[in-house]
């Protein structure tokens, strides 16, 4: 069955666990597709957008009509197509950096978007490629979208997610390119209002006050919530400024909120730690309640040693923060989950693009677009709750492709199981 709505249409590359995916949505695309190669990530994007196609593969292995084919939209105009490669293995070496099999994943970006067609193009990545040397990258990407037919809104920009209403220093760059002829799109402007840290999670109980999170990564509760921001995250009151499917949620459930044990000596270290400064033991920065969260980061994949990001300090509590105070961090609403696993959760947190920040840049792509946004009234569910606590070999096999696609760490002892959680909501 065709794409029926009359929304336009969005493809993600590089999906990861949909945090352009769902910017793009709020700002009135129907993701029709996203592309990612980690079957957990796939999995998480599985769980929250019932509505889009996951495409388990790389864009390596993936053709502009294998897409169309997959997402079901047949020769439907597609509007935008967006993503971030993986930057890691960027390589600045030799005559032309694009042909460096490290930097294959950006050049298979430019392949698609010129087999697919879309009127608009944006890629994203982090500020590093705007520096140095990484310059030449830069220049080439958008000589090869010249090529391909697309006109590069210059000068490109850098943009920090917190003038966009995300309470987090996290500054990346955007291209954004217009299929030629078409209606350049301009780089949004700063919002007035700023968000801080307490806005963002100054309601959420304390996940160490719940012996089942020990376990599981939920638990219902009841609370109340203040803040605008909190409210709206939380969807208790709607935001003007979203235009995404409702989805059903239970407001009572406090998800991706799995406890860290520390130690007592850890906690003394973290509780005498000034707000705003940084703990010398652990190098962890304590959060600043009316400040902003520091750029939260993603560690290392399975490949690379399976590294823990630094994780922020609670601005009141001697811990570090839980996934999802990270999620508020990040502008993610409460329906949204994550992997159940501490690890994955804040690496597909910390690798993602923050919805709001997404959202302000795909409401000029709809601009130029000359479209109007609208707020579907349907509501969605979401999927099961399952996929939240697929392993690695689980997901593969859900998504018929070889388990050892993304290589995994290897482990000293064996992981704590994480249990499904009782409320099953999903």
């Amino acid at each position: 069955m065709k794409h029926s709505s009359n929304r336009p249409i969005g493809i993600d590359l590089f999906a990861g666990a949909g945090g352009m995916s769902l910017g793009f949505e709020q700002a009135g695309f129907d993701v029709a597709a996203a592309v990612e190669i980690d079957p957990v990530h796939c999995a998480t994007h599985e769980y929250n957008f019932p509505h889009s196609k996951v495409i388990c593969a790389s864009v390596v292995d993936m053709t502009g009509n294998e897409i169309r084919k997959r997402a079901n939209i047949g020769n439907q105009e597609v509007d935008v197509v967006f993503g971030g490669a993986p930057c890691q293995g960027f390589s600045m070496i030799g005559k032309r950096v694009l042909d460096d099999p490290r930097n294959q994943l950006a050049s298979h970006y430019v392949r698609l978007v010129e087999e697919l067609k879309p009127k608009y193009c944006v890629f994203e990545n982090v500020k590093g490629l705007t520096l140095g040397k990484h310059r030449k990258f830069l220049d080439e990407m958008i000589t090869a979208l010249d090529d391909a037919g697309y006109d590069v809104v210059m000068p490109y920009q850098v943009l920090n997610a917190s003038d966009y209403g995300v309470p987090q220093s996290r500054q990346r760059l955007f291209l954004m390119g217009a299929r030629k002829g078409l209606t350049v799109p301009s780089y949004p402007e700063p919002l007035e209002e700023e968000v801080t840290v307490w806005d963002a999670i100054g309601d959420l109980p304390d996940a160490d006050t719940f012996e089942d999170l020990n376990t599981t990564d939920a638990v219902r509760i009841e609370w109340s919530t203040q803040s605008t921001y909190g409210r709206h995250l939380r969807g208790i009151e709607r935001d003007p400024r979203d235009y995404s499917y409702p989805r059903v949620h239970d407001l009572n459930l406090l998800s991706s909120s799995l406890r860290t044990k520390h130690t007592d000596l850890s906690k003394s270290r973290f509780a005498s730690t000034e707000p705003g400064k940084t703990e010398p033991v652990s190098r962890f920065r304590k959060l600043d309640p009316a400040g902003l969260c520091n750029t939260l980061r993603a560690g290392t994949d399975s490949a690379r040693g399976a590294f823990t990001s630094p994780r922020p300090i609670h601005p009141i509590l001697d811990r570090v923060i839980t996934v999802r105070e990270a999620a508020r961090l990040h502008s993610f609403p409460d329906w949204f989950r994550f992997h159940s696993t501490k690890w994955h959760g804040f690496r597909q947190i910390g690798n993602s693009v923050p919805p709001l920040l997404g959202r302000a840049v795909a409401g000029q792509i709809m601009q130029a677009l000359v479209e109007t946004p609208t707020k579907p009234r349907k509501k969605l569910e979401l999927n099961d709750a399952k996929f939240l606590y697929m392993d690695m070999g689980n997901a593969a096999e859900y998504f018929s492709v070889p388990h050892n696609t993304i290589a995994q760490r290897t482990r000293k002892s064996a992981p704590k199981k994480v249990v499904r959680d009782k409320a099953n909501v999903g």
